[in-house]
């Protein structure tokens, strides 16, 4: 018995101290990991992790102002980007808690000049975890030629982009698709329910979160405090003038010591203005939907086999990332002001720390588990591509077999087995080719520290077809876009939109793929093909009509 209760002690005691203490060890390793990446009189990093509702552990690396050498430190204030939708996400829910909302409510309830055309309800839950099928306004900027980043948009400029839209990417509820026009609503939603501004409100409520150093920013040319510059590296370090106004979505300036304020919140689940179920809810998941990968301004994920929710910001050198995990009852911020560090891969390294799992890595098959039936060059040639729409083409030139794919060198490959080969010049990076149950060849690629992923042959048949058919212009009324396409040869097209030229490939009689476009062609009644639709990225299926 008095074992047993030694033992009960003991097991209290650890489960107690979990992620609460870090011992001498663990600090040093926390250390190393924050300092990796930055380099002597260079930017930095700003990095914290709260444990049971208390900080245990801060970090402030490299300077946050080269030009005057200035430290980044605890009153540094970085843009955290997509990192602050959870506070648009909290911001609304304050709405509904007093009864001044719902999320069922359509959005055209409070902005009734969108989406005239759509029948379905776009709710405010869709509008929070992405499955409105709103087309993402920053892609639209870029399919009109704009660097959004090189502007002066705002919010009222992203609206009137999006009030043109007459068609979604899908309809609302029925999938996922991450969208920053989404937060941009919930902000034109918020000042029509308050009557004020945005940043007015969420002011009010940063001060409420005892969160001082924190707003959202519509002023570029004000933005208060010390602010932790952003710089690349291209073979010397280089900033550049913030000049968006853009916010909802992103565009939070704040500092690590606000951050682990809320951490703070949200692990206690105690706040002096905010009520207990509000702030469990904010971490959860929406009731009534079947998206689960994305709830109020925070995504769900797994890494190495323990839950955790996080969020990721990114824009330009700026990039932040808050890991809240289960285990352990602990988050992890950080915070970046360099182009040349990866706050995501550092933040989980740390919580290996934390979780006791640093020397665990995830394990990939790096070879085929057996040797198929052989395979000519002939039988492998042809355009493969993934689920999600990555491609890569396999060509015969002089007898050697050469995989192309966008963005890269041509490479030729050297025949290791009957259905496998491996890069001339590097024999680590293999290609299995086998047939899948229909038949159909596919290619799977194999790399030590990539896991194996498989593309599937596009089967067509392109030797009857008349490739000057394609050939004209065509516009898009709500983006006010014009394709031009021109036969060059066979399958390969040149493809213009405004000025800007690019290769287009036929892939079978109603696809063509453009550098990171993918076109569509729709015939009429007649055969006729005087429709184009186009999709890339977070922009689905936009119209394009022949002149």
């Amino acid at each position: 018995m008095k074992s047993n209760l030694i033992f009960l002690v003991f097991l209290l005691s650890s489960m107690l101290n979990f992620g609460q203490e870090l011992t001498d060890s663990q600090r040093d390793k926390l250390n190393k990991i924050a300092i990796q990446d930055v380099p002597k009189g260079g930017p930095g990093i700003a990095v914290g992790i709260v444990q049971n509702g208390k900080i245990s552990y801060t970090k402030y690396a490299g300077f946050a102002n080269l030009k005057d050498s200035l430290d980044i430190g605890e009153m540094s204030r970085f843009n955290i980007a997509s990192n602050g939708k959870q506070f648009t996400a909290f911001a609304i829910l304050t709405l509904e808690e007093n009864n001044k909302l719902s999320l069922e409510d359509d959005i055209r309830k409070y902005l009734p000049n969108l989406y005239k055309n759509i029948k379905k309800p776009i709710k405010i839950k869709h509008v929070l975890n992405h499955s409105s099928g709103i087309r993402d306004v920053y892609d639209l900027w870029r399919l009109q030629g704009y660097t959004w980043w090189k502007q002066e948009f705002d919010n009222a400029d992203a609206m009137e982009l999006i009030a043109k839209q007459e068609d979604l990417n899908f309809v609302p509820g029925s999938k996922y698709s991450y969208s920053n026009s989404n937060y941009i609503l919930l902000t034109q939603i918020i000042e029509k329910v308050t009557g004020t501004s945005f940043v007015a409100y969420t002011d009010q409520l940063f001060k409420k979160l005892d969160m001082p150093n924190t707003s959202f920013v519509n002023d570029f040319q004000n933005i208060k405090g010390q602010i932790a510059k952003p710089y690349f590296n291209f073979n010397t370090w280089k900033t550049y003038n913030w000049t968006c106004n853009i916010h909802g979505d992103g565009n939070l300036f704040s500092t690590l010591e606000d951050q682990l304020q809320w951490e703070k919140i949200v692990q206690t689940k105690k706040s002096k203005n905010f009520s207990k179920d509000i702030i469990i809810k904010s971490q959860e998941l929406l009731a009534n939907t079947t998206i689960k990968k994305y709830g109020y301004g925070v995504e769900f994920g797994e890494h190495k086999n323990e839950l955790y929710c996080f969020h990721a910001g990114s824009t330009g050198a700026w990039k932040a990332i808050t890991a809240r995990f289960e285990t352990g009852n602990f988050s992890i911020v950080t915070m970046i002001n360099s182009g040349k560090i990866d706050p995501m891969m550092q933040t989980l390294q740390m919580a290996d720390v934390l979780l006791h799992k640093i020397d665990s890595k995830e394990t990939f098959p790096i070879v085929p588990k057996t040797i198929g039936e052989k395979v000519t060059n002939q039988d492998v040639l042809g355009i493969y591509r993934t689920k999600s729409g990555y491609v890569m083409k396999f060509e015969e030139r002089e007898g050697d077999l050469y995989m192309i794919r966008s963005g890269r060198n041509d490479m030729k490959l050297l025949r290791e087995a009957n259905n496998i080969f491996h890069q001339w010049n590097d024999a680590s990076f293999k290609q299995e080719f086998t047939k899948n149950k229909d038949g159909i060849m596919e290619i799977t690629t194999y790399y030590p520290s990539v896991k194996p992923f498989t593309l599937t042959r596009i089967e067509s048949d392109l030797s009857t077809f008349d490739f000057s058919v394609l050939n004209g212009s065509f516009n898009n009324v709500e983006t006010g876009v014009s394709f031009t396409i021109k036969n060059i040869e066979k399958e390969n097209y040149e493809v213009t939109i405004g000025k800007k030229k690019m290769n287009g490939l036929l892939v079978c009689d109603n696809e063509m793929l453009v550098v990171d476009y993918n076109l569509s062609f729709k015939k009429d009644s007649a055969g006729n093909i005087n429709e184009i639709q186009v999709t890339s990225g977070r922009i689905q299926n936009v119209r394009f009509i022949r002149k």
